[in-house]
């Protein structure tokens, strides 16, 4: 019997402790014995972006809540104090005579004209026999209103203290500022009967404005094949999420994860409300034949810009500038009542331009620097950061916007985006007390806060759920696939109080 050995036989022992083209395991027919001496393998897969996700944010300066409607709608108080801005006539009057003062109101102090925010000319709060502050062409005078004009063109008739008519000259249609300071009356006379002036002074009924939006429903899936989810790799994965191993199948499910927090994140943040302008929306969102389309919802940015103020100081220019821009913003959150404590979460230019702003201010600053007046000793590194700083009556606590900082985020939105690029937000501290419609109540809550579709049945704040026959045996496919859900929208409450940098 003939036996005829095999071409591709294991390699021939030899007698020398020799590497040998006869006695060597090639580990690549191609490359030959060059390949004599294996790599190392470096398992571990590096980290070369640090932590890549960006969502978090919404978590330190506000809150969830539940809710169960298709709407949120809540409602914020007006200003307490009546003061409109509008033009004045120094003697003119309400019947076209002289001799006295008129003013006629425009808008309110905040820009509001007829028609605007709720605002109507026709139902200012100003009366007769109240006593006003009248501010125009450098001048400010003390009068009493004479007479308020019926019907819907907001003209108020005033005499000043002393002078009866108002001082300056003979002009009209002069840019002026009221504010109703309080009233004055004589003895024995009533509300109904103010002489031959007025035949009634009515009561001010306080106004309120209201707003309102809707959750949108965020959907994403991660799927695999039975037969993928079984291969194992040869470099071990690990991820932000906690997840590893040598299955890759982890790696990119965790990371539809982590992307999908991100997602819910984003359009809290860059969100706005109103229908596309695309034919087939309808068909995209599965419902075709409706008008109800794609309806989105408001999320910060919006709502600050709509709602808020919006500066472009703070750019690092100079220190100087930068400080006389800064009080700017303090100045304007003086006109609108803000609280004492807010968060500036900000891009790495704007936060460096404050940390100079603000070491400008040590006089050993320009000299060098100088120990113990920022937390620095000669025993430890040298702090040149600043966390947290009062100026005026506000306190301040800074801290980088990783969103606004990463290049595969805004980041890199903002460096094509010029002028418009977002740079910063300031975010008031604490609550605020609103009145809200669902409940029936007024309540404090967060001035940021996230509400999402809840029952006793489904909650829809992270909705997450597994279908197929691979970790689960709800289907006849080979497949896993793992199912994303969340109904949210953001409540942006006293937007006036927030600023956006831009």
């Amino acid at each position: 019997m003939a036996i005829t050995p095999g071409s591709s036989l294991n390699s021939v022992p030899s007698a020398q402790r020799q590497v040998l083209n006869t006695n060597y395991l090639d580990l690549s027919t191609n490359a030959g014995w060059g390949q004599q001496y294996v790599p190392d393998l470096m398992e571990k897969e590096a980290d070369v972006f640090g932590s890549r996700t960006i969502s978090g944010f919404l978590a330190q300066v506000g809150a969830e809540e539940a809710m169960t409607a298709d709407q949120v709608i809540w409602s914020e108080q007006s200003r307490l104090h009546l003061s409109y801005k509008g033009t004045v006539d120094v003697d003119g009057d309400i019947s076209g005579g002289d001799n006295k003062g008129l003013f006629t109101v425009v808008s309110d102090i905040d820009g509001n004209t007829n028609g605007v925010n709720g605002f109507a000319v026709a139902d200012h709060g100003v009366r007769v026999n109240d006593v006003v502050l009248l501010a125009y062409n450098n001048t400010i005078c003390r009068a009493i209103v004479s007479e308020v004009a019926a019907g819907t063109n907001g003209k108020v008739e005033l005499r000043a203290f002393g002078t009866d008519t108002l001082p300056g000259s003979d002009a009209s249609g002069t840019a002026a500022t009221l504010l109703v300071i309080g009233s004055e009356f004589a003895k024995g006379v009533d509300y109904g009967n103010i002489g031959s002036l007025s035949s009634s002074r009515t009561s001010n009924e306080p106004t309120f404005k209201t707003f309102s939006n809707k959750p949108i429903i965020i959907k994403d899936y991660y799927s695999i094949s039975g037969s993928d989810a079984s291969r194992i790799g040869w470099v071990e994965v690990s991820t932000e999420g906690g997840q590893g191993g040598f299955l890759w199948y982890l790696k990119a499910e965790s990371e539809t994860r982590l992307r999908f927090a991100d997602y819910l994140e984003m359009m809290m943040l860059e969100s706005i409300d109103g229908v596309p302008g695309t034919d087939n929306v309808d068909n995209l969102l599965g419902v075709p034949g409706s008008n109800t389309g794609a309806t989105g919802t408001q999320g910060l940015f919006d709502a600050i810009e709509k709602r808020g103020n919006i500066s472009s100081g703070v750019t690092g220019t100079n220190a100087a500038t930068d400080l006389a821009e800064f009080d700017a913003i303090l100045a304007e959150f003086d006109n609108q009542g803000a609280i004492e404590e807010n968060m500036f979460f900000v891009n790495r230019a704007t936060s460096l331009a404050i940390d100079d702003m603000l070491a400008s201010m040590n006089s050993y600053g320009a000299g060098g620097t100088s120990y113990g007046v920022f937390d620095n000793s000669e025993d430890m590194a040298l702090n040149l950061g600043f966390s947290g700083f009062r100026r005026g009556s506000y306190d301040f606590y800074k801290s980088d916007f990783r969103y606004l900082n990463d290049k595969a985020t805004r980041g890199g939105i903002n460096t094509a985006a010029g002028t418009e690029a977002i740079r910063g937000v300031v975010i008031p501290a604490g609550t605020s007390s609103v009145y809200d419609g669902n409940v029936g109540t007024t309540m404090r809550r967060p001035f940021l806060h996230v509400r999402f579709r809840s029952s006793a049945t489904d909650d829809r704040r992270m909705k997450t759920w597994v279908t197929g026959s691979v970790g689960a045996a709800t289907s006849a496919l080979d497949v896993m696939e793992l199912h994303m859900l969340s109904e949210r929208c953001l409540i942006t409450q006293g937007a006036n109080n927030f600023m956006l940098l831009k």
